[in-house]
């Protein structure tokens, strides 16, 4: 590609360039603050792909709630969304993915749509084509199973006997991850049940099968080899189904019992277990096979969970996996301190008042490995205490420094207790993970029902380079024990091509850009080989509209790392990490901001298509619909304090920081910025 050259500065061309850059700040500032709730805290809309809407529909069709009038909604937005070529992507722009086409097919099939319409049968053919609906993974055939489509012998066993199981059992139920864990608990009870909602023939499926769907099957592919783990827990599955068949299980309605236990303990302090879509889906299955009614206070409460998820427009409803207001709130308030706003600004101060409020004061999950530490740190959602998690707390452990709050008595217990926790929370590899410690046992993999890809919450390249950056805040540094810890563990999953690997975005430009800021935040010499390769790999996929972009592909093929159309939280991240890195005034950079101020709309956000959010790589990914409006809100303004000629070009509006160091921003902006005391 053809960039721009260097600017030397200061000289009058500098200044013009910046005070286009500040513009484009001021614009995303404005409208970033236009999007405060009214108690001062953020949240957009977090856009998963069609199985939250097909999953819904066919919640309502065991239910016996098949004529809900959110159902042809629904059934809207499953059209609308059909690939051209007749199945689901579970990311746009991807393939047509089995499970999700066949979920999407069975909820048009419930709604009223008829086989022969012919986008029905376009998308029969390809489901077909894709091996038929005995090739879908296992939650899609409980599904299947608990809507008379298959028999429960098709699914993975999935016994309650393991919540029994004393934590030093490699299998019990927290050595797997907490996302798997809240639906396995709820799963296990449905499994017991094994319920059947029979429907009319006129919404049954047997036309996607190229089998005929009651023929015996395993509930997953035996490996070639005799002895493997694969073939192991194959075997553990058909002696649980024959002791079943037989009634040989003396401890199941004591188990059952403790897992229903375990569900209803975590509705205190939570937004339905776990806070997100697929437990609180199977909470609601549950409830059903116990026999709570439709008006019991506990069914409605639940219900009125996944009510919340719904976002009805038009004539279609979508839903969201979850909410993400602390995520989002801290990360605003992050934007909004690199664009200049005082941290004494009203709205600065409502917004850490807020996540002050949200701070985790009770034991979860997490401490039945983990002991001798209080309470602390912030989940994702509204409500969702037993779940705490290493990224959000990292992040706002970040926008409480970067807001000038960390030091304030109202912040310090809590950050004092979120700090504490965070280091108890780093794994026996240095690295750390999401929501518990050493989750890390590769064998949970290989069971039948672990075909998510979401078993185990191994340590990742990108939440432990952000812990650094959250810690380098508070004084930590290279030549500390748990900082090298963690800079060794960053070390070794340097990826051939200088990249590191994205766990929660996608992918390769979101592991690269966090590493490079958790480094330099740590005082890693950034000269160093290891940090110019990532520089190299970062400048060589920069594309040729001085944008960056990356698919979801990247998780399939690693040879697509790095490559896909521009997007402006990409490219913010990018432009971020050259930055950390030394790279300020280069080329790439002016390009990378050159793109966003190009792209930037009239109300100071971004336009953006691609997901650039990652649930379960391969399997969920997400949009963050505020990704554009605070991530490149970071980039602009890390730019303008980096490059040399900000005084030239800002000192003269009379903006100054506390500290009298000119800030971003021009007359007229409604970034308050303090004059000079």
């Amino acid at each position: 590609m053809t960039r721009p050259p260097a600017v030397a500065h200061p000289d009058e061309r500098t200044a013009v360039w910046l005070e286009d850059v500040t513009a484009a700040l001021e614009r995303g500032g404005q409208g970033l603050l236009a999007r405060r709730q009214p108690d001062g805290h953020w949240v957009g809309e977090l856009e998963g792909d069609t199985i939250l809407e097909s999953e819904f529909v066919l919640l309502l069709a065991f239910l016996g709630r098949a004529d809900d009038p959110r159902v042809r909604p629904a059934a809207n937005y499953l059209r609308r969304h059909q690939l051209p070529g007749g199945g689901w992507a579970n990311y746009p722009g991807g393939p047509a993915e089995v499970s999700v086409s066949v979920k999407a097919y069975f909820a048009l099939k419930i709604a009223g749509h008829s086989a022969d319409e012919p986008f029905m049968r376009q998308a029969a053919e390809t489901i077909h084509g894709l091996g038929g609906a005995e090739n879908t993974n296992s939650f899609t055939r409980f599904y299947l199973a608990l809507l008379g489509q298959v028999p429960y012998s098709a699914c993975p066993s999935v016994p309650a006997e393991l919540i029994l199981l004393p934590r030093w059992f490699p299998f019990n139920i927290y050595a797997m991850s907490a996302w798997s864990r809240t639906i396995f608990v709820p799963l296990s009870v449905v499994d017991a049940h094994k319920p059947v909602t029979v429907l009319p023939d006129r919404m049954h499926i047997r036309e996607l099968f190229a089998r005929p769907p009651d023929e015996p099957r395993w509930p997953a592919k035996p490996t070639k080899r005799w002895v493997s783990w694969t073939n192991f827990f194959l075997g553990v599955d058909w002696v649980m189904k024959t002791v079943e068949r037989f009634r040989l299980t003396p401890l199941r309605r004591y188990a059952v019992r403790k897992a229903v236990a375990w569900m209803r303990e975590r509705y205190e302090e939570s937004d339905g277990i776990g806070a997100i879509f697929p437990p609180i889906i199977y909470n609601a299955i549950v409830l059903r096979c116990l026999g709570v009614a439709a008006d019991d206070p506990e069914m409605r409460w639940v219900m009125q969970q996944l009510s919340d998820l719904c976002i009805p427009e038009g004539d279609t409803l979508r839903l969201q996996p979850c909410l993400s207001p602390v995520w989002d709130t801290a990360l605003s308030l992050i934007g909004l301190a690199d664009a200049g706003e005082p941290g004494n600004s009203a709205e600065m101060e409502a917004g850490v008042r807020w996540l002050l409020a949200k701070e985790v004061r009770r034991e979860g999950d997490w401490a039945k490995t983990v002991g001798g530490v209080e309470p602390g740190g912030w989940f994702f959602e509204y409500r969702n205490a037993f779940y705490p998690d290493t990224d959000d707390t990292s992040m706002v452990l970040i926008a409480l420094a970067r807001a000038g709050h960390s030091t304030l008595a109202a912040c310090r217990p809590a950050v004092h207790r979120a700090l504490a926790w965070l280091l108890a929370m780093q794994n026996s590899d240095g690295g750390w993970a999401a929501f518990d410690r050493d989750i890390d046992n590769e064998i949970l993999t290989k069971v039948p029902f672990a075909d998510h890809n979401a078993m185990l919450d191994p340590s990742c390249p990108d939440i432990t380079a952000r812990v650094l950056e959250a810690l380098s805040h508070y004084g930590y540094r290279v030549g500390q024990e748990p900082v090298d810890r963690a800079v060794a563990f960053i070390l070794a999953r340097q990826e051939e091509n200088g990249s590191w690997f994205g766990r929660w975005g996608v992918n390769y430009v979101y592991g690269t850009w966090q590493v490079l800021v958790g480094l330099a935040a740590v005082g890693f010499d950034m000269s160093a080989l290891v940090a110019r390769r990532a520089v190299r790999w970062l400048k060589d996929v920069q594309n040729g509209d001085g944008g960056w972009g990356e698919s979801c592909l990247s998780y399939d093929d690693p040879a697509a790392a790095g490559e896909g159309p521009s997007t402006a939280s990409q490219t913010a991240w990018a432009v971020l990490g050259l930055i950390a890195a030394g790279e300020a005034e280069g080329p790439e950079v002016r390009a990378g901001i050159e793109y966003l101020i190009g792209t930037q709309a009239a109300d100071g956000g971004w336009a953006e298509g691609p997901f650039t959010g990652t649930g379960f790589p391969r399997v969920f990914y997400l949009k963050y619909h505020m990704y554009p409006v605070y991530f490149p809100l970071m980039a602009l303004g890390r730019y303008v304090a980096a490059v040399g000629g900000q005084t030239a070009a800002l000192s003269r509006a009379g903006y100054r920081r506390d500290d009298g160091h000119p800030v971003p921003g021009r007359k007229g902006s409604s970034l308050k910025v303090p004059a000079d005391s």
